[in-house]
Protein backbone atom coordinates (compact mmCIF):
# COMPACT_ATOMS: atom_id res chain seq x y z
CA UNK A 1 0.00 0.00 0.00
CA UNK A 2 1.36 3.64 -1.01
CA UNK A 3 2.33 5.41 2.54
CA UNK A 4 3.67 8.37 3.32
CA UNK A 5 6.36 8.35 6.12
CA UNK A 6 7.26 11.95 7.85
CA UNK A 7 7.28 10.18 11.30
CA UNK A 8 10.46 10.09 14.00
CA UNK A 9 10.67 6.36 14.16
CA UNK A 10 13.28 4.00 15.50
CA UNK A 11 15.37 2.58 12.26
CA UNK A 12 16.02 -1.06 13.51
CA UNK A 13 11.89 -1.34 13.94
CA UNK A 14 10.32 0.20 11.08
CA UNK A 15 12.37 -2.58 8.87
CA UNK A 16 9.88 -4.93 8.74
CA UNK A 17 7.33 -2.30 7.29
CA UNK A 18 9.43 -1.65 4.30
CA UNK A 19 8.88 -4.86 3.68
CA UNK A 20 4.94 -4.26 3.48
CA UNK A 21 4.58 -1.40 2.26
CA UNK A 22 5.46 1.13 -0.59
CA UNK A 23 7.05 4.16 1.70
CA UNK A 24 7.98 7.80 0.37
CA UNK A 25 9.73 9.14 3.31
CA UNK A 26 9.84 12.91 3.76
CA UNK A 27 9.31 15.55 6.49
CA UNK A 28 10.69 15.11 10.23
CA UNK A 29 12.19 11.38 9.05
CA UNK A 30 14.10 13.02 6.07
CA UNK A 31 14.83 16.41 7.52
CA UNK A 32 14.05 17.09 11.49
CA UNK A 33 11.39 19.44 9.71
CA UNK A 34 7.68 19.89 10.33
CA UNK A 35 5.83 20.16 7.09
CA UNK A 36 2.86 22.77 6.42
CA UNK A 37 -0.38 21.67 5.71
CA UNK A 38 0.37 22.88 1.55
CA UNK A 39 3.13 20.19 1.74
CA UNK A 40 1.45 17.93 3.70
CA UNK A 41 -1.24 18.14 1.56
CA UNK A 42 0.66 17.90 -1.71
CA UNK A 43 2.67 14.70 -0.40
CA UNK A 44 -0.37 12.64 0.92
CA UNK A 45 -1.98 12.64 -2.60
CA UNK A 46 -2.65 9.02 -3.64
CA UNK A 47 -1.16 7.44 0.16
CA UNK A 48 -3.72 5.24 1.67
CA UNK A 49 -1.37 4.99 4.59
CA UNK A 50 0.09 8.12 6.81
CA UNK A 51 3.01 7.47 9.34
CA UNK A 52 3.50 11.09 11.12
CA UNK A 53 4.64 12.62 14.41
CA UNK A 54 4.15 16.04 14.43
CA UNK A 55 2.87 17.39 11.36
CA UNK A 56 -0.56 18.92 10.70
CA UNK A 57 -3.00 16.17 9.34
CA UNK A 58 -6.00 18.78 8.78
CA UNK A 59 -9.31 18.01 6.46
CA UNK A 60 -7.59 19.96 3.84
CA UNK A 61 -4.81 17.43 4.40
CA UNK A 62 -7.03 14.14 3.67
CA UNK A 63 -9.21 15.63 1.38
CA UNK A 64 -6.53 15.58 -0.56
CA UNK A 65 -5.88 11.80 -0.89
CA UNK A 66 -9.64 9.80 -1.29
CA UNK A 67 -7.35 6.74 -0.89
CA UNK A 68 -6.47 7.44 2.56
CA UNK A 69 -7.33 4.67 4.86
CA UNK A 70 -5.21 4.93 7.97
CA UNK A 71 -3.26 7.85 9.65
CA UNK A 72 -0.81 6.43 12.34
CA UNK A 73 0.29 9.48 14.79
CA UNK A 74 2.83 8.21 16.80
CA UNK A 75 2.68 11.17 19.88
CA UNK A 76 0.54 9.61 23.27
CA UNK A 77 -2.36 12.18 22.21
CA UNK A 78 -3.14 13.01 18.30
CA UNK A 79 -3.44 16.42 18.69
CA UNK A 80 -1.93 17.29 15.53
CA UNK A 81 -4.81 15.29 13.75
CA UNK A 82 -8.17 16.20 12.65
CA UNK A 83 -9.47 12.92 14.58
CA UNK A 84 -13.01 13.93 14.35
CA UNK A 85 -12.68 14.43 10.46
CA UNK A 86 -11.23 11.56 10.28
CA UNK A 87 -13.81 9.54 11.64
CA UNK A 88 -16.28 10.69 9.74
CA UNK A 89 -14.45 9.95 6.60
CA UNK A 90 -14.34 6.62 7.57
CA UNK A 91 -10.01 6.60 8.20
CA UNK A 92 -8.85 4.98 10.74
CA UNK A 93 -6.34 6.34 13.79
CA UNK A 94 -3.52 4.69 15.38
CA UNK A 95 -1.79 6.28 18.15
CA UNK A 96 0.72 5.37 21.11
CA UNK A 97 -0.63 5.53 23.91
CA UNK A 98 2.06 5.12 27.19
CA UNK A 99 5.00 5.33 24.60
CA UNK A 100 6.48 7.69 26.92
CA UNK A 101 4.87 7.52 30.32
CA UNK A 102 8.19 5.80 31.83
CA UNK A 103 10.31 8.43 30.63
CA UNK A 104 7.93 11.09 31.73
CA UNK A 105 7.90 9.71 34.77
CA UNK A 106 11.39 9.38 35.85
CA UNK A 107 11.68 13.45 34.59
CA UNK A 108 9.11 14.72 36.87
CA UNK A 109 11.05 12.83 40.07
CA UNK A 110 14.29 14.19 38.63
CA UNK A 111 12.42 17.59 38.63
CA UNK A 112 11.62 17.02 42.16
CA UNK A 113 14.90 15.82 43.36
CA UNK A 114 16.29 19.16 41.54
CA UNK A 115 14.38 21.89 43.08
CA UNK A 116 13.97 20.46 46.80
CA UNK A 117 17.85 19.73 46.84
CA UNK A 118 18.62 22.62 44.71
CA UNK A 119 20.75 21.02 42.59
CA UNK A 120 20.73 23.45 40.02
CA UNK A 121 21.20 26.47 41.55
CA UNK A 122 24.36 24.90 42.98
CA UNK A 123 24.99 23.87 39.43
CA UNK A 124 25.13 27.01 38.55
CA UNK A 125 26.55 29.15 41.09
CA UNK A 126 29.45 27.01 40.86
CA UNK A 127 29.55 27.60 37.26
CA UNK A 128 29.59 31.33 38.47
CA UNK A 129 32.80 31.39 40.07
CA UNK A 130 31.06 31.02 43.28
CA UNK A 131 32.18 28.54 46.08
CA UNK A 132 35.39 27.90 44.33
CA UNK A 133 39.15 28.20 45.48
CA UNK A 134 41.56 30.33 42.85
CA UNK A 135 44.04 26.97 43.00
CA UNK A 136 43.68 23.85 43.64
CA UNK A 137 45.30 22.29 46.34
CA UNK A 138 45.29 19.16 49.17
CA UNK A 139 43.17 19.72 52.42
CA UNK A 140 44.88 19.53 55.41
CA UNK A 141 43.64 17.50 58.22
CA UNK A 142 45.00 18.47 61.64
CA UNK A 143 46.51 15.65 64.09
CA UNK A 144 44.14 13.28 65.50
CA UNK A 145 41.12 13.71 63.38
CA UNK A 146 39.61 12.10 60.51
CA UNK A 147 39.46 13.50 57.14
CA UNK A 148 36.07 15.59 56.63
CA UNK A 149 35.03 16.70 53.28
CA UNK A 150 32.52 20.07 55.10
CA UNK A 151 35.49 22.58 53.84
CA UNK A 152 32.97 25.82 55.22
CA UNK A 153 30.00 26.24 57.76
CA UNK A 154 28.68 29.61 57.86
CA UNK A 155 25.70 31.43 56.07
CA UNK A 156 27.94 31.73 52.98
CA UNK A 157 28.44 28.21 52.69
CA UNK A 158 27.09 25.77 50.25
CA UNK A 159 26.13 23.66 52.71
CA UNK A 160 23.50 26.37 54.34
CA UNK A 161 22.41 28.39 51.15
CA UNK A 162 21.35 24.79 49.70
CA UNK A 163 20.00 23.01 52.10
CA UNK A 164 17.17 21.24 50.92
CA UNK A 165 14.43 18.68 52.00
CA UNK A 166 14.33 14.78 51.34
CA UNK A 167 11.57 13.13 49.66
CA UNK A 168 11.24 10.23 52.28
CA UNK A 169 8.43 10.71 54.87
CA UNK A 170 6.58 13.15 52.64
CA UNK A 171 3.30 13.23 51.12
CA UNK A 172 2.72 13.59 47.14
CA UNK A 173 -0.40 14.78 45.81
CA UNK A 174 -0.75 13.40 42.13
CA UNK A 175 -3.44 15.52 39.89
CA UNK A 176 -4.53 12.47 37.57
CA UNK A 177 -3.86 9.53 37.80
CA UNK A 178 -3.37 8.16 34.28
CA UNK A 179 -0.41 6.24 33.03
CA UNK A 180 2.00 8.79 34.10
CA UNK A 181 0.44 9.75 37.04
CA UNK A 182 0.43 6.38 38.92
CA UNK A 183 4.64 5.67 37.07
CA UNK A 184 5.45 9.23 39.23
CA UNK A 185 3.45 7.52 42.27
CA UNK A 186 5.16 3.99 41.94
CA UNK A 187 8.75 5.88 41.70
CA UNK A 188 7.70 7.89 44.93
CA UNK A 189 6.60 5.27 47.10
CA UNK A 190 9.94 3.42 45.85
CA UNK A 191 11.37 7.03 47.70
CA UNK A 192 9.30 6.51 50.91
CA UNK A 193 6.58 9.07 49.87
CA UNK A 194 2.72 8.44 50.80
CA UNK A 195 0.45 9.55 47.61
CA UNK A 196 -2.78 11.10 47.64
CA UNK A 197 -4.72 11.20 44.16
CA UNK A 198 -7.04 13.20 42.89
CA UNK A 199 -8.82 12.04 39.52
CA UNK A 200 -12.47 11.84 39.26
CA UNK A 201 -11.96 9.10 36.70
CA UNK A 202 -10.24 6.35 39.45
CA UNK A 203 -11.35 3.63 40.94
CA UNK A 204 -10.21 3.52 44.93
CA UNK A 205 -10.26 0.03 45.12
CA UNK A 206 -7.65 -0.03 42.18
CA UNK A 207 -4.93 2.01 43.98
CA UNK A 208 -1.86 0.90 45.88
CA UNK A 209 -0.40 0.62 49.02
CA UNK A 210 0.09 3.79 50.94
CA UNK A 211 -1.89 5.62 48.05
CA UNK A 212 -5.07 7.21 49.14
CA UNK A 213 -8.02 8.69 46.60
CA UNK A 214 -9.01 12.62 48.39
CA UNK A 215 -10.93 16.15 47.27
CA UNK A 216 -8.68 18.37 45.42
CA UNK A 217 -8.84 20.58 48.41
CA UNK A 218 -7.59 17.90 50.29
CA UNK A 219 -4.78 17.17 48.30
CA UNK A 220 -3.76 20.56 48.02
CA UNK A 221 -4.15 21.54 51.67
CA UNK A 222 -1.95 18.07 52.63
CA UNK A 223 0.67 17.29 50.35
CA UNK A 224 4.24 18.16 50.23
CA UNK A 225 4.92 17.78 46.47
CA UNK A 226 2.24 18.22 44.04
CA UNK A 227 2.23 17.45 40.53
CA UNK A 228 -0.21 17.58 37.92
CA UNK A 229 -0.55 14.69 35.07
CA UNK A 230 -4.07 15.92 33.15
CA UNK A 231 -4.71 16.19 29.62
CA UNK A 232 -5.63 19.71 28.79
CA UNK A 233 -9.69 19.69 28.68
CA UNK A 234 -12.15 22.77 29.49
CA UNK A 235 -12.48 21.56 32.51
CA UNK A 236 -8.78 21.16 33.74
CA UNK A 237 -7.88 24.65 31.89
CA UNK A 238 -5.66 26.50 34.99
CA UNK A 239 -6.50 23.65 37.23
CA UNK A 240 -3.72 25.02 39.25
CA UNK A 241 -4.79 28.33 40.02
CA UNK A 242 -4.25 31.34 42.42
CA UNK A 243 -7.24 29.82 44.18
CA UNK A 244 -5.51 26.32 44.27
CA UNK A 245 -1.80 27.83 45.24
CA UNK A 246 -3.53 29.51 48.13
CA UNK A 247 -4.50 26.11 49.68
CA UNK A 248 -1.27 24.85 49.38
CA UNK A 249 1.69 24.57 52.47
CA UNK A 250 4.13 27.49 52.33
CA UNK A 251 6.73 24.51 51.97
CA UNK A 252 5.37 22.38 49.72
CA UNK A 253 6.46 22.16 46.25
CA UNK A 254 4.87 22.31 42.59
CA UNK A 255 5.97 19.90 39.61
CA UNK A 256 4.45 20.34 35.78
CA UNK A 257 5.70 18.32 33.51
CA UNK A 258 2.45 17.88 31.35
CA UNK A 259 0.59 21.00 29.86
CA UNK A 260 1.35 24.56 30.44
CA UNK A 261 -2.65 25.24 29.91
CA UNK A 262 -3.23 23.74 33.27
CA UNK A 263 -1.70 25.80 35.12
CA UNK A 264 -2.42 29.38 35.71
CA UNK A 265 1.48 31.12 35.09
CA UNK A 266 0.58 34.26 36.49
CA UNK A 267 -0.73 33.14 39.69
CA UNK A 268 2.88 30.38 39.88
CA UNK A 269 4.84 33.63 39.53
CA UNK A 270 3.12 35.68 42.00
CA UNK A 271 3.32 32.62 44.85
CA UNK A 272 7.07 32.01 43.47
CA UNK A 273 7.81 35.76 44.17
CA UNK A 274 6.46 36.04 47.26
CA UNK A 275 7.47 32.82 48.56
CA UNK A 276 4.01 31.56 49.24
CA UNK A 277 5.17 28.04 48.14
CA UNK A 278 9.28 26.81 48.55
CA UNK A 279 9.50 26.13 45.31
CA UNK A 280 8.77 24.76 41.78
CA UNK A 281 9.68 22.89 38.76
CA UNK A 282 8.13 23.31 35.40
CA UNK A 283 9.29 21.62 32.04
CA UNK A 284 6.05 23.12 29.89
CA UNK A 285 4.72 26.38 29.75
CA UNK A 286 1.56 28.70 28.59
CA UNK A 287 3.72 30.19 25.79
CA UNK A 288 6.55 28.29 23.80
CA UNK A 289 9.31 28.77 23.47
CA UNK A 290 9.91 30.52 26.90
CA UNK A 291 10.19 34.16 26.26
CA UNK A 292 14.24 35.45 27.43
CA UNK A 293 12.04 38.25 29.73
CA UNK A 294 9.78 35.79 31.23
CA UNK A 295 10.15 36.10 35.33
CA UNK A 296 11.08 32.38 35.49
CA UNK A 297 14.09 33.46 34.14
CA UNK A 298 14.85 36.97 35.19
CA UNK A 299 13.03 36.66 38.51
CA UNK A 300 12.52 33.73 40.38
CA UNK A 301 15.08 32.14 42.26
CA UNK A 302 13.12 29.45 43.59
CA UNK A 303 12.09 27.31 40.46
CA UNK A 304 13.79 24.97 38.02
CA UNK A 305 12.77 25.11 34.68
CA UNK A 306 13.64 22.97 31.31
CA UNK A 307 12.57 23.47 27.58
CA UNK A 308 9.45 20.77 27.36
CA UNK A 309 11.48 17.72 27.23
CA UNK A 310 10.33 15.24 29.38
CA UNK A 311 8.83 13.26 26.86
CA UNK A 312 12.34 13.17 25.10
CA UNK A 313 14.17 9.96 25.27
CA UNK A 314 15.28 7.39 22.32
CA UNK A 315 13.19 4.59 24.00
CA UNK A 316 9.70 6.23 23.53
CA UNK A 317 11.25 6.69 19.71
CA UNK A 318 11.35 2.55 20.12
CA UNK A 319 8.28 2.19 21.85
CA UNK A 320 5.91 4.34 19.80
CA UNK A 321 7.81 2.37 16.18
CA UNK A 322 6.75 -1.35 17.81
CA UNK A 323 3.16 0.14 18.40
CA UNK A 324 3.20 1.60 14.92
CA UNK A 325 4.47 -1.83 12.92
CA UNK A 326 1.66 -3.47 15.18
CA UNK A 327 -0.90 -1.26 14.34
CA UNK A 328 -0.29 -1.28 10.92
CA UNK A 329 0.39 -5.33 9.90
CA UNK A 330 -3.30 -5.03 12.00
CA UNK A 331 -4.75 -2.89 9.42
CA UNK A 332 -3.02 -4.85 6.61
CA UNK A 333 -4.45 -7.82 7.89
CA UNK A 334 -8.05 -6.65 8.60
CA UNK A 335 -7.84 -7.12 12.30
CA UNK A 336 -9.09 -4.39 14.70
CA UNK A 337 -6.32 -1.70 15.73
CA UNK A 338 -4.69 -2.59 19.03
CA UNK A 339 -4.32 0.96 19.55
CA UNK A 340 -7.26 3.01 17.69
CA UNK A 341 -7.92 6.40 19.26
Amino acid sequence: MKTLLTAEVSEDHIAELKKLLDIQYEGWYKSKRILTEDEMAELIKGKEILITSYDPVTKKVMDASPELKLIVCTRANPVNVDTEYARQKGIKVSYSPGRNSTCTAEFTVALMLSIMRKIPIAYCALHSGKHVSENRHENVIKDGLRSDVTWALNSDSPYVLYKGRQLCGRTLGVVGYGSIGRSVAKLCRGFGMNVLVYDPFVNPDTLEENTASVSFDTLLKESDVITVHCKDTPETRKIINAEAFGKMKKTAYFINTSRGALVDEKALIDVLLNHKIAGAAVDVFESEPIAKDHPFLTKCDNVVITPHLAGATYDAIVNHTIALVKDVKHFLDGEPLEYEY
